[in-house]
């Protein structure tokens, strides 16, 4: 092993045990010091990061309809694994999972609340759609896209190890600079991915301790049963981390993805049907007009207060998204092997973006069916108990308890899936792209993801997580602008040489 890989195992180690001994021992002073300086970034680089996921979602509809389009990820003998349909499956679940349970209707109904008093009911609805859709959209899946492009091209095309840093050495050489640019990207890759898996696991864990506390009739999920949660994940996710990564991961992945398309088609169906199908239909049309403008939207000339819904929100999410580009990145690219860049493109923007609108226009819709036609018990839950709401919801049509056991499972299911698969690639990662890292050093991985998402359950505050999550991803943003040179530089080299 190289001084340089040695020395990213003991700097990435030692930082991630540093920040969840910190979350632990002092939740509150690192959720103060992660929302300082989030906000701080946020306030002087928002134009920066809207310009930059933007940018990306234009880069890879470029590759996809130019000349570049019909590269392999690959030899050009090389053909897809996996059929399109299965491709497909494995992309969504490895790229929202439990977050879309958890906020199915929260958000609308939070940016709807938000909204409500200065719009008005139909206009504060469509809104509020509009902008959970542009969250979960084009935009997240382009920042996917672009990092697993670069990953599967260099490491199928160009033979490089599956590292984030690994184009930058095969673009520019040995030399000193790149080697430590390469290095850094390792590094700061590694730090999203941990801190941005460590709040999924707090997310999930509040959301399937508050479908357990709603199950036995309580008022809300207290700290022990919160624990017990976390502990039962704790020992169902460290087995698996002992031996090989193999079928029975996917098998769990596609099991969790199967129960939330089970639990989608049950609510249009038993749900008020007519209502949520043209919520859909008004969701994808608004979405398909607005999404590129608002892109480009940091609500410079809007009242005051609107800058912070903004960076809680929207920036939030970008910088999530980002967060996650590195772990989702080495996942996609491993099933993308054979397709061209045309074929890849399209289906990761086009296919999993699908599914996210009807999603959310169902589980939205029916949650603005609830709202405007009851009682508003679920607004003042947006507020008070944010993870409670899918299972409220749930609750009022047929079959509640089945519906909700379902739920629980599905979301335990994609928290297990994903701590495996981070603590998989984390320890790819930090011994130099391997494909098979250790036991030991998944276990060294497991456990630190682990502290850092109990870390942020004592945060005791979904907004807090998202801050801690937007300060570990931040530094990324710009390894993501470099990545893309990075392709660019290679595959205009592959085309000149073509040409000659």
């Amino acid at each position: 092993m190289t001084l340089s890989a040695r020395a990213l195992i003991w700097v990435s180690l030692s930082l991630i045990a540093a920040v969840a001994v910190w979350g632990v021992l002092n939740p509150a002073g690192m959720v103060a010091t992660a929302s300082s300086l989030v906000t701080q970034q946020f306030h002087s680089r928002a134009w920066f990061v809207m310009l930059t996921v933007t940018g990306m979602l234009v880069f890879c509809v470029w590759l996809a309809v130019s000349p570049y389009g019909k590269i392999r990820l690959g030899a050009d003998t090389d053909r897809p694994e996996f059929s399109t349909i299965s491709w497909l499956t494995m992309l969504f679940s490895a790229g929202m999972g439990v977050g879309l349970l958890f906020w199915a209707s929260a958000e609308p109904l939070t940016h709807f609340r938000l909204m409500r008093p200065v719009l008005g009911d139909a206009e504060a609805a469509q809104q509020a759609m509009f902008v959970t859709n542009f969250h979960w959209g084009l935009h997240a899946w382009a920042i996917y896209a672009a990092t697993a492009l670069v990953i599967a091209y260099f490491t199928f095309r160009r033979g490089t190890p599956m590292l984030v840093g690994a184009p930058f050495t095969s673009v520019f050489g040995q030399e000193v600079w790149a080697r430590l640019v390469g290095w850094l990207a390792n590094l700061l890759a590694i730090v999203a991915i941990a801190i941005g898996v460590g709040g999924s696991i707090a997310m999930g864990v509040f959301q399937v301790a508050d479908g357990i506390d709603l199950l036995v009739g309580g008022d809300g999920a207290g700290d022990t049963l919160v624990l017990i949660v976390f502990l039962v994940l704790f020992g169902c996710y460290i087995p698996p981390l002992m031996v090989d990564l193999g079928t029975g991961m996917a098998r769990l992945s596609n099991l969790a993805m199967a129960t939330a398309a089970l639990l989608l088609v049950y609510v249009i169906v038993t749900g008020p049907t007519q209502y949520m199908m043209n919520s859909i239909l008004e969701g994808f049309g608004a979405y398909l007009v607005e999404f590129f403008p608002r892109g480009f939207l940091t609500y410079t000339f809007f009242e005051p207060g609107t800058e912070s819904w903004f960076q809680d929100w929207t920036l939030t999410y970008m910088v999530w998204w980002l967060a996650w580009g590195p772990f989702v990145g080495v996942f996609v690219a491993r099933i993308s092997r054979g397709r061209t860049i045309r074929e890849f493109v399209t289906g990761v923007l086009i296919g999993p973006v699908t599914f996210s609108l009807i999603w959310f226009g169902t589980f939205g819709g029916i949650g603005f069916y609830e709202t405007l036609q009851g009682t508003g018990e679920l607004l003042g839950l947006t507020e008070t108990a944010v993870e409670r709401v899918t299972f409220v919801l749930l609750d009022r049509l047929p079959l509640g308890t089945v519906t909700t056991v379902l739920t629980i499972v599905a979301a335990f299911l994609f928290i297990v899936t994903s701590v495996v698969s981070a603590a998989f690639v984390l320890g790819s990662f930090a011994l130099g792209g391997t494909p098979d890292p250790s036991p030991r050093m998944k276990l060294i991985w497991g456990v630190l993801l682990g502290c850092l998402g109990y870390a942020m359950i004592l945060s005791g505050s979904i907004d807090a997580i998202k801050k801690v999550i937007a300060l570990g991803a931040m530094p990324f943003v710009f390894i993501t602008i470099l990545l893309l040179v990075c392709l660019l530089r290679a595959l205009g080299k592959e085309a000149r040489h073509a040409d000659r």
